[in-house]
């Protein structure tokens, strides 16, 4: 190699040395934390920070039985390229998984440790030996480039440490920015209701123990950005985001990012493992009115640890008939989907009741990794006497785009409607993949007589009508 090129790398590995940046959080005094894992992570080329492994909850369903069980979260933040180097302190690593699997990072191994680089914001389940339950979920999170002023008087500042609330709980104000340092845990709710313009960002956490850590209500121009929490609703509210944010819960109906009654909501980057719900768009409920128009959740990572990973329509005002349409999930992965009620199944699944009208639904490029139990699709029009108290009036123009499932676990999907007035109708599968085999009306396997459903394994039932499966080897 002569000078001159030697130079030249030189220079190009001290640019990008120069580039990569790493923020790491300490955790305060009184934080519960989790010692499965011991976290490092360094820029690379650089001296290694050890990062702390939070405690979290995860629901665990054991036959008929909920078990909760002690997980573990890390973060950090980081521009460039990164290392992360894992000890599994539980014993050694025979084999180890980090999802989504769609990402394609296979880590090196070596007795109880592991390691691999990120080259982009991520949000990842670590597994080692196959345990779900006892994983570290790594969130590895862009670096937040403007924090809030302390003292702006229109700044509500948590810094590092622990912070309690009398009644815990805080009501925010409109107009206030309410900031949440990176080693700040909050326990007690985030409360914004009737108020506007509010905005929440940070890297810190609203710890685990409390319940429903944030809570929208009739409010406008709402964002909350790279915060930690169990849930967060949204009711009667308009244009709202939520992005980066991380939602874990372990105890009964932890749904993770519910909508009631709004309109103009926007969820980007999020990642939710629940023991419920993890997303849903529901009319009125919960003392919200109206119906659900314009909402977007993109660039996602979803695992149910129970009931669905996207639910919409059960509920709506069954004497003033209401619509959710305008609704769009594109480029998401589900990693788990586990639910033995049959009613209550299906990664994908629109129930409409409370004659409720569903239309303009679109899901595309998603992902599905092999469940433990449920189904992939389930749009049903249906009078469930739990929770409703009339049928749904329709669910139309829903379209499936770039669908991918790999597994073995999927149970039958179901599409049904309820009479000849109630229907399911004009529904397009585009690049349906299961197992590698793309199902469509022309596909060359299939027998003459067959619906085209059988070979997905989906039910089409009665009062469904204008179904399609189409294949575009040009994907958009």
């Amino acid at each position: 190699m002569n000078k001159k090129t030697w130079f030249g790398l030189l220079f190009c590995m001290r640019s990008i040395f120069a580039s990569a940046q790493l923020v790491t959080y300490p955790a305060p005094q009184g934080a519960l934390l989790n010692n499965d894992f011991t976290v490092k992570v360094r820029t690379l080329g650089q001296d290694w920070k050890e990062i702390p492994s939070h405690l979290v909850k995860v629901d665990e369903v054991r036959g008929i039985k909920h078990v909760v069980e002690a997980s573990s979260m890390a973060f950090f933040d980081f521009e460039g390229n990164v290392e992360v180097w894992i000890t599994h302190n539980k014993g050694r690593i025979n084999d180890a998984r980090i999802r989504p699997l769609s990402y394609g990072i296979q880590p090196r191994i070596q007795g109880n440790e592991l390691r691999f680089v990120l080259s982009e914001p991520s949000n990842l389940s670590i597994e080692v030996n196959g345990d779900i339950f006892h994983n570290l979920h790594l969130f590895a999170n862009p670096i937040l480039k403007q924090v809030p002023d302390k003292n702006d008087p229109n700044v509500i500042y948590f810094g590092p440490g622990m912070h309690e609330f009398a009644e815990n709980k805080i009501e925010i104000p409109s107009g206030k920015t309410v900031y949440v340092d990176g080693s700040a845990i909050l326990r007690g709710q985030l409360l914004i209701h009737n108020v506007r313009d509010v905005h929440v960002v940070g890297r810190g956490m609203i710890e685990h123990t409390v319940k429903m850590g944030i809570h929208i209500a009739n409010s406008r121009n709402v964002s909350v950005e790279g915060l930690f929490f169990t849930q967060c609703a949204t009711g009667g509210s308009d244009s709202v985001t939520l992005r980066n944010v991380k939602s874990i819960s372990y105890y009964g109906w932890g749904d993770g990012l519910n909508v009631f009654a709004s309109n103009h909501v926007l969820f980007d980057r999020v990642f939710c493992r629940n023991s419920d719900d993890c997303t849903t768009v529901y009319a009125t409920r919960k003392g919200f009115v109206g119906g659900c128009k314009n909402i977007l959740m993109q660039n996602s990572t979803l695992w149910a640890d129970v009931a669905h990973p996207i639910f919409i329509g059960i509920h709506g005002n069954t004497d003033n008939p209401e619509v959710i349409e305008d609704v769009v999930y594109r480029n998401i992965d589900i990693l788990d989907h586990k639910e033995v009620q049959v009613d209550y199944q299906g990664c994908l699944a629109i129930n409409a009741g409370d004659n409720n009208l569903i239309r303009n639904v679109r899901f595309e490029d998603i992902r599905i990794e092999d469940f433990r139990q449920g189904q992939l699709v389930n749009l049903r029009i249906f009078y469930n006497e739990k929770y409703c108290t009339a049928p749904g009036r329709g669910i139309e123009d829903i379209y499936f785009k770039n669908i991918t499932y790999n597994g073995s676990n999927a149970e039958l999907s179901i599409l049904s409607g309820y009479n000849s007035e109630r229907k399911v109708k004009n529904i397009v599968f585009e690049n349906l993949i299961i197992n590698g085999e793309p199902i469509y009306d022309d596909m060359p396997n299939k027998p003459a007589w067959f619906k085209t459903g059988d070979m997905a394994r989906f039910y089409i039932g009665e009062h469904v009508e204008n179904v399609k499966f189409i294949i575009n080897a040009k994907k958009e």
